[in-house]
């Protein structure tokens, strides 16, 4: 019996690569595998890295000059097309690398055909998204500077305003509102260290690792390394194609920004609803109610400490994309986009609306700050110092003073409002000077070391912070 017929092979795919199959691909799954809706913002990295790739192949003798001339013009071109938004985008060919390189065949003929030589989407595709993360990287280190600045700003303005400190959302001590919102100030200085530490490992070059062991072909990876800007190669090729580590750390670093973010936030509502009346936001940070005319919603700090949860989803999405993938490209990777980008979208829109926020959308009402920190016995642990100073072991100081503030509350009275007589009932050591360490003042002015909330030192600490930031 004769062998049956072969079946006709299928028209080639957009791709190029349809020549092992005998069938084109679903109209459904080329929609559900297709990232060109929204890997397309890669388009100028995508660009960037292929210039580089054919001056390097150029250079190394594997295209012509006349071929890497061809390129260079149809890029050009493509990039105004891009820039002019007349560029034609296509699912049928899936995503944004084979978008560029059909239309630079397009354009230029077999040179925009051979470009691909040496190199595979799976390295292509980890450069443009580490060339594109590390322009965001940079973005989002001038706009973290701005709001660290704006903290400090503020904080100056208001280093002698007094208010609670607060555990357990309790009155604890008297704070300045100026060190509160340096606190801030020092979380966002470490997210911008971690920025820059994650960005040196975003900075590696993926590009020659090909499809996963590298290429046959003779290439000067450290040459195109330079020319895009990397400050290294990656070292192993099924790593290097294989690796989302870096956008997992950026996302961990965007979180926790995000993090610090609402936590502020969240104190921002506190203190503008009228139980606190600390603060009152600008109008144009509040929005109304539909039904009660009385509202002033803080809808930008509830959304952006709605937000955080967003980009913390988004950290754990990449975790569970990674944990079971074995080496090396899979097409799962495909699904490590959409968060980041959006986590690069959120956090960038975040941080531009917290710095307009804080530099100009926030009234400080002082006297009902300092009308806060007279409540709940602010000034207990100054007396039990006091008693300490004068000789007590601090455990029968903490007693002495425990004794005090029930006498105090049994009174209805503040500790400073109670006479040296009725002090001393608790403890031999009060003297008549005592009354010197239970005022506000006198208990934010001890506390006169580095990290401390006197206002002299909180003065310093945002001189210092001012001067570690980079230049606008």
């Amino acid at each position: 019996m004769p062998d049956p017929k072969p079946p006709a092979p299928a028209a080639p795919a957009p791709g190029g690569w349809s020549g092992r199959f005998s069938e084109p691909v679903a109209e459904r799954v080329k929609r559900y595998t297709a990232s060109v809706t929204f890997d397309r913002r890669l388009a100028e990295a995508d660009i960037a890295g292929s210039l580089a790739h054919a001056r390097m192949l150029a250079a190394t003798g594997v295209l012509t000059a006349q071929d890497l001339a061809d390129i260079e013009r149809g890029m050009a071109a493509i990039r105004a097309e891009i820039a002019a938004g007349t560029f034609t985008w296509s699912v049928d060919l899936e995503d944004v690398h084979l978008n560029i390189e059909r239309r630079l065949t397009a354009l230029v003929g077999d040179a925009g055909k051979r470009l691909h030589t040496a190199r595979s989407r799976n390295d292509q595709v980890a450069t443009d998204v580490r060339l594109w993360l590390r322009g965001e990287i940079d973005a989002l280190a001038g706009q973290l500077a701005a709001l660290r600045r704006a903290l400090i700003d503020l904080a100056e303005a208001h280093a002698d305003t007094i208010m609670p400190g607060f555990t357990h959302l309790q009155v604890a001590q008297p704070v300045t509102f100026g060190h509160h919102l340096l606190a801030y100030e020092a979380m966002l200085a470490r997210d911008s260290e971690r920025m820059a530490d994650c960005r040196r490992r975003v900075n590696r070059l993926p590009l020659g690792a090909a499809a996963l062991a590298g290429t046959s072909f003779p290439i000067d990876r450290e040459r195109v390394a330079r020319e895009l800007g990397f400050d290294d190669i990656a070292t192993n090729s099924l790593d290097a194609v294989a690796d989302r580590d870096f956008a997992i750390e950026f996302e961990a670093a965007a979180a926790l920004i995000m993090v610090h973010l609402s936590r502020f936030a969240e104190e921002l509502v506190l203190w503008s609803s009228p139980r606190f009346s600390f603060v009152r936001l600008a109008d144009r940070f509040c929005t109304g109610s539909s039904i009660m005319p009385q509202k002033r919603n803080p809808d930008v700090p509830e959304l952006v400490r709605g937000k955080s949860g967003r980009v913390i989803g988004h950290l754990v999405a990449l975790l569970v994309l990674m944990k079971a993938q074995p080496l090396t490209y899979n097409k799962d990777n495909q699904e490590d986009k959409e968060p980041l980008f959006d986590t690069v979208d959120t956090l960038a829109d975040t941080l531009a609306i917290m710095t307009d926020l804080v530099a100009t959308g926030i009234a400080v009402d002082a006297a009902r700050m300092r009308a806060a920190a007279s409540e709940g016995f602010a000034t207990a642990t100054d007396l039990a110092d006091y008693l300490v100073r004068r000789g007590a072991p601090f455990r029968d100081a903490h007693e002495a003073v425990a004794r005090a503030v029930r006498h105090a509350e049994v009174k209805g009275v503040d500790l400073a409002a109670l006479p040296v007589a009725e002090l001393r009932q608790f403890s031999p050591l009060v003297g008549d000077d005592v009354h010197a360490v239970l005022t506000l003042e006198g208990s934010v002015g001890s506390r006169d070391h580095p990290g401390g909330t006197a206002p002299a030192r909180v003065r310093s600490a945002a001189a210092a912070a001012r001067r570690a930031l980079p230049e606008p």
